[in-house]
């Protein structure tokens, strides 16, 4: 049910503890938004998704606050054909999505780092340029899509790949604080919030907001770009892009403070922000920069500046709107605040392109957009009031809309469904809010089928073609496609082709159905299961398997690949690691892993056995890794139950690898006896090393 939502009603942006360098960021994106975009960094629980719905109340009266769902379909996002009018009138339009409704607000992306890197790349490319330019399902078009672009990620989930990275201009930190009083006081405010209380600080947010309408990116003098580029090349960033970023940042962060020049001392206050992300680093290192690391480089730059010795240490501040120093802790005060600076106007929202705008003669301005709550707010999902203070009919999406396939709930005689959009109204210090709550969609494994027992051989297909995954890169018919999907622009464009040669036909034919052909990421997932016994050589194998999962991590995002660890030992097997992309998961989880007792070599073989089943479900292709020298301990039978765990891998067709880790002057060659039982093939280790393990497994993918 829509509901009207008092400003008041929504968490202070002023009121959040702590977190200075995250809302300096901001404040910063703000300014100006061709600084490209913020990513928080951080913790799951720490108040990303608060900070970034609280930015939306910052800005000018009716800035939108627009959450994408990982679901979002391309065509959701973007914009496509407008098929009632199609179906309609017969004419081609184009329905603007939901970078047309953060226009002027704030578009935030919870988990970007698992969204599908096509939908990133464009978010990048839109948000630097303020243009969405469209060319698909038979329509050509742009329009403005002017908005601060907020992204959040927990490291722990995969990193970003490093090119979309660097993209985004500003990227920070985020943690929860470890202080009691500090969490103490978070806790009050939050509850005083949720029982209707003004909370402390929300006062200050009428001060920002003035103060940030009145801001505007200073100028550049050639000296501040001069430090600003040795800085960029004394920390080792990559690319010009950071060079770029950090005198926007800077001109940002002068512009904030009421100054109409910008010195080098703004650019010290933003280089943690801007190069933190962009610097060199070994595969292992968090896209994070030391501060000793970051004030030796700065150290460097000032020395080599000319005239370092007569310039002047801070800037002096220029007037400020009445009561700006109310809040001057965002800029001044806290751990860290010096290191980056806050924000200045947004884009202005009153800026409408025609071609969007309710009054523009083939299109109508999305009034909602999909958001569901972040995992860092308490808070329910909010929505942009219409024009007359209803949701508009033309625009809105919901959960099913946004990951319902390619219409993106646009079908006949289907009303959409908003699923939550915010926008902040300021004409005085409120705004009215829309609250919309969409239907939370769930999906549970797929079944898996299995083929024949083949050595590296895929499993069988079935009879019926499976649907595809990934991004749509183009439309068959519906029959030759097995019957799954229908592409529904491209269907629609079918039967209006056939219905001007023969309009007294039905709307819509059976001939005319088409289906989304896909191309999504083709990724593996490797199950590296490994004996962690009692027997000799046990902390090399263990110490071999843990340096080849951290190496394989090291470019995983290149492949869309996964690491999964088995370790067996003791009477039992444990996934020490879940299948991930995350080097720092990786790390935390395999820094000390217990050794010693038996070798259950059947229940390790069991469990890595269903890790594959399960990435096989999940649309992965898995490679399962047995490093062992083939001993089976514990019971009389244990050599026997092992080579029935290892016929069943044989039997689920699952492509397989045995690094035989067996040493000494006498061999048994029970590894590779065990090879042959899995239908797997079998390596020889010359040495037990990280190197020889990442290397083996490299070689079995290919």
């Amino acid at each position: 049910m829509a509901g009207i939502v008092s400003q008041d009603e929504r968490f202070p942006f002023s009121a959040v503890v702590g977190q200075d360098d995250a809302r300096m960021a901001l404040l910063l994106a703000a300014v100006d938004p061709g600084i490209g975009g913020v990513l928080l960094r951080g913790d799951k629980g720490s108040a990303k998704s608060t900070l970034a719905r609280g930015l939306a109340g910052m800005l000018p009266s009716g800035a939108p606050f627009v959450e994408l769902p990982l679901g979002a379909t391309e065509d959701r996002v973007l914009g496509t054909l407008d098929i009632k009018a199609a179906l309609t009138e017969g004419e081609t339009r184009f329905r603007p999505g939901l970078l047309a409704a953060a226009h002027g607000g704030v578009l935030y992306v919870d988990e970007v780092n698992l969204l599908a890197d096509h939908l990133v790349d464009v978010l990048l490319d839109v948000a630097a340029s303020g243009v969405n330019r469209v060319e698909r399902d038979g329509v050509s078009h742009e329009h403005l899509a002017r908005f601060v672009l907020v992204g959040s990620m927990n490291p722990e989930e995969g990193e970003l790949r490093p090119q979309l990275l660097d993209r985004f201009g500003l990227s920070v930190p985020v943690s929860a604080p470890t202080d009691p009083s500090l969490r103490a006081e978070i806790v009050r405010r939050r509850l005083t919030h949720d029982a209707g209380a003004r909370v402390d600080g929300s006062e200050e947010d009428i001060v920002l907001r003035a103060r940030l309408a009145a801001a505007m990116p200073a100028d550049l003098p050639d000296d501040v770009v001069d430090f600003a580029c040795r800085l960029a090349v004394t920390v080792g960033a990559e690319g010009l892009r950071a060079d770029l970023v950090l005198c926007r940042a800077a001109a940002a962060h002068a512009g904030w403070e009421g100054r109409s020049v910008a010195t080098a001392p703004d650019v010290e206050r933003v280089a943690a922000l801007a190069l933190g992300h962009r610097r060199r680093r070994r595969p292992f290192d968090p896209p994070t920069l030391d501060p000793a690391e970051l004030e030796r480089a700065l150290q460097a730059a000032r020395r080599a500046s000319p005239g370092a010795d007569e310039r002047s240490p801070e800037p002096t501040p220029g007037p400020e709107p009445d009561g700006a120093g109310a809040n001057r802790a965002i800029d001044d005060g806290g751990p860290g605040a010096g290191d980056g600076a806050a924000s200045g106007p947004p884009a202005d929202p009153g800026l409408v392109d025609p071609e969007v705008s309710p009054s523009g003669s083939d299109a109508t301005a999305p009034a909602s957009a999909t958001a569901g709550a972040g995992e860092d707010d308490a808070g329910g999902t909010d929505a942009p009031a219409g024009p007359a203070g209803g949701t508009g009919a033309a625009g809105g999406t919901g959960a099913a809309g946004a990951a319902g396939g390619d219409h993106g709930g646009d079908e006949p005689g289907a009303p959409d469904e908003p699923a939550g959009t915010e926008a902040a109204g300021d004409a005085g210090a409120t705004a009215s809010w829309q609250s919309l709550a969409g239907p939370a969609l769930a999906r549970g494994p797929a079944p898996i089928q299995l083929g024949a027992p083949r050595r590296g051989a895929a499993p069988a297909p079935p009879t019926a073609r499976p649907p595809a995954r990934g991004r749509m890169v183009g439309d068959e018919p519906t029959v030759a496609a097995g019957g799954h999907g229908v592409a529904l622009a491209a269907t629609v464009r079918a039967a209006a082709g056939r219905r001007r040669a023969g309009p007294d036909g039905p709307v819509v034919a059976v001939e005319d159905l088409r289906s989304p052909v896909r191309r999504g990421p083709t990724g593996r997932t490797v199950v590296l299961a490994v004996d962690a016994s009692g027997s000799m050589g046990t902390s090399r194998r263990v110490e071999a398997a843990t340096g080849a999962v951290l190496g394989l991590l090291a470019d995983a995002y290149l492949r869309r690949d996964r690491v999964a660890m088995v370790t067996f030992r003791a009477g039992g097997a444990q996934v020490v690691l879940p299948p991930t992309a995350s080097v720092e998961l990786a790390r935390s989880r395999l820094a000390e892993l217990p050794t010693g007792g038996v070798t259950p070599l059947a229940e390790g073989i069991a469990a890595a056995l269903a890790a594959a089943r399960r990435a096989a479900a999940d649309g992965s292709a898995p490679l399962l890794v047995l490093v062992t020298d083939g001993r089976a301990t514990g019971t009389p039978s244990a050599r026997q139950h092992a080579g029935a765990a290892a016929r069943e891998v044989a039997a689920a067709g699952v492509e397989a690898v045995v690094l035989d880790a067996e040493d000494g002057p006498l061999r048994l060659d029970l590894a590779a006896e065990l090879a042959v039982a899995m239908g797997a093939q079998h390596r020889r280790l010359d040495e037990l090393s990280a190197t020889a393990v990442e290397g083996a497994v490299r070689e079995a993918l290919g």
